[in-house]
């Protein structure tokens, strides 16, 4: 049998239990106010301590506003906003200034004999007061040269001794750009040149007969602009315009949108012989290898579109 005390011994755990209860709850109690006060403290140390502008709006402007005073109210708010917070940067500024310790210098002094004396003659004081400007004035030129220095430093950030050719930089970017850009002015320039060379051009009218004649023109010029000079030559081509003739050459339509500078450049060939040689001539070397390209130019043909149309199949 298990003792379990007397009828006091009872009464009194009875009465322990009771109290151990109460502080329990009471604790639970303590426990919830504390984080209902300190959910309240982080809100108030959030909160905004200025209204904003839209509910500074919505108390200037109540129940039906025009635009314009809504507008005007607007305004008014932001340019008052704006003026507070530049006043509390000033005063911020202000005391940040006030907070900084004040540093006194020594003045500079290069007089040997004012030093040796304690005092010395008074004509040597605009001497000193011009050397000691001219020392400020070197101290102020220096310190610029090492602030500019500084900012020239700060976007320095890689090792110079590592190869860093495959990382971006800006700099070498921009130097890139300025001589691709005077490369292809200079490329443009050159073009140019080549294009205002003069080349004389045999040609042929040819309507079942050839009627062959000369032209100096530039490299420049266009196919069509050719024709339109062909077609006064002849007093067939009276009335004619550039799109009603054909341009042949070595065998083969060109198209009027090209030029002869397109032509030289590009080293094309047609079937008989090269689109780049304007003259006449034959090769006289006797090869019968057909690998080998021959070296002739035959006179480019004019023709009137509807001749051709009419005698292709021939």
């Amino acid at each position: 049998a298990e003792y379990k005390g007397s009828a006091a011994d009872g009464g009194r755990i009875q009465r322990l239990l009771k109290k151990r209860e109460q502080e329990k709850k009471q604790f639970e109690q303590r426990k919830i106010q504390a984080k209902e006060d300190n959910r309240l403290d982080i809100d108030k140390q959030f909160a905004a301590k200025t209204d904003t502008t839209e509910e500074l709006l919505k108390n200037e402007t109540i129940g039906l506003v025009s635009l314009q005073d809504f507008k005007r109210k607007k305004s008014e708010i932001e340019s008052a906003q704006f003026k507070a917070q530049q006043k509390q940067l000033r005063l911020a500024e202000k005391n940040k200034k006030k907070s900084q310790p004040r540093v006194i210098t020594d003045k500079l002094s290069f007089d040997v004999d004012e030093e040796l004396t304690g005092g010395g003659n008074t004509n040597k004081e605009p001497k000193k007061r011009k050397q000691a400007t001219t020392v400020n004035e070197d101290a102020d030129a220096e310190s610029q040269n090492n602030t500019e220095n500084k900012r020239r430093r700060v976007g320095i950030g890689k090792n110079p001794f590592v190869d860093t050719s495959f990382l971006p930089d800006q700099e070498r970017e921009e130097q890139e750009e300025k001589v691709k850009e005077q490369l292809r002015l200079q490329w443009e320039q050159e073009q140019e040149k080549i294009k205002n060379e003069k080349i004389e051009v045999t040609y042929s009218y040819y309507d079942g007969a050839g009627h062959r004649k000369m032209m100096v023109v530039n490299k420049g010029m266009r196919i069509e602009q050719f024709l339109a000079k062909v077609v006064p030559e002849f007093n067939e081509l009276k009335g004619c315009s550039p799109d009603h003739l054909m341009f042949i050459k070595e065998d083969v339509i060109i198209p009027q949108s090209l030029s002869f500078y397109d032509l030289i450049v590009n080293k094309a060939r047609g079937k008989s012989g090269p689109l780049w040689n304007w003259d006449v001539h034959e090769d006289v070397r006797m090869t019968t290898d057909n690998s080998k390209e021959k070296d002739e130019s035959h006179a480019a043909k004019v023709v009137e579109r509807r001749w051709y149309e009419k005698h292709k199949h021939l």
